[in-house]
């Protein structure tokens, strides 16, 4: 579905930083048959729009030597949210018990970006559109579908994210019949949330993407021939599509779903 507008509060937006980026660049392009578009930045910095017929999709670029310090070198998907003023949002963010990482930045004339952590140790970055609005492309193969926040503390994370961006949360069920948080804007599906469990062994709290294929089987088969790997069985939901956890060839982790058919 071609996007013109992410409304406030939305997820709007997604990039990977890796420090492969020639390997993750490859990845996607093959797997999601995505333009890519390599777009010069300041600094020591690779940069590139993953794009479908013409119009922008989610973003990759080559992690600084600090931020493979941090990381440990293991790529990072990070999840952008529509705000308003990024000012207000980064007093809010303080306000409401977490912490901002990066004040608002200008992007060029793209928009201002606003790097932040809730107070459960999940990182998420809050963007108000100038030029560059986000996803262009929602929802359909090869491109972003839904965004997921992984925490051991959904009760804080839910009182958060409900100040923060307007959202009301629901319980229900996951694909694997555990417990799921929704989170709604005005009716509409926002974002997804659920509890770290044990066996996840040491998941630090973190924001996950789904991405929309085509045909879930032949793009799990196509995963191993390109160095992928896939970490759950396949799963299902009724209303939402079949779906499974992944990692990419340079250790991404990721979700990747046939969403289901809906009437028009």
């Amino acid at each position: 579905m071609d996007v013109s507008k992410h409304e406030p509060g939305m997820f709007n937006w997604a990039d990977l930083g890796t420090a492969d980026f020639a390997g993750s660049r490859q990845f996607y392009t093959e797997f999601l048959g995505l333009e890519a578009h390599d777009m010069p930045i300041p600094g020591d910095v690779n940069f590139c729009m993953l794009r479908k017929r013409g119009r922008n999709v989610f973003s990759i670029y080559s992690m600084p030597d600090e931020m493979k310090q941090m990381t440990g070198g293991q790529p990072v998907w990070q999840s952008y949210f529509t705000v308003v003023n990024a000012e207000d949002t980064s007093a809010a963010i303080k306000e409401l018990g977490g912490t901002v990482a990066q004040e608002p930045v200008d992007v060029m004339d793209a928009g201002r970006l606003l790097v932040a952590q809730d107070p459960t140790g999940a990182a998420f970055s809050v963007w108000q559109p100038g030029a560059h609005i986000g996803a262009e492309v929602f929802g359909e193969p090869g491109a972003l579908a839904w965004c997921e926040l992984y925490t051991r503390d959904t009760a804080a994370a839910g009182q958060f994210y409900t100040s923060l961006f307007g959202w009301s949360v629901e319980q229900t069920q996951s694909g694997d019949g555990g417990e799921y948080n929704l989170f709604s804007l005005g009716g509409k599906p926002a974002a997804g949330m659920m509890a770290i469990r044990e066996e996840w062994g040491q998941m630090p709290p973190n924001w996950s993407i789904y991405l929309a294929v085509a045909d879930l089987d032949a793009s799990l088969a196509q995963l191993q021939n390109l160095g992928g790997q896939q970490i759950s069985p396949a799963m299902a939901v009724d209303g939402v599509g079949r779906f499974a956890f992944i990692c990419d060839s340079q250790g991404a982790y990721s979700t990747i779903i046939e969403p289901a058919p809906h009437d028009e």
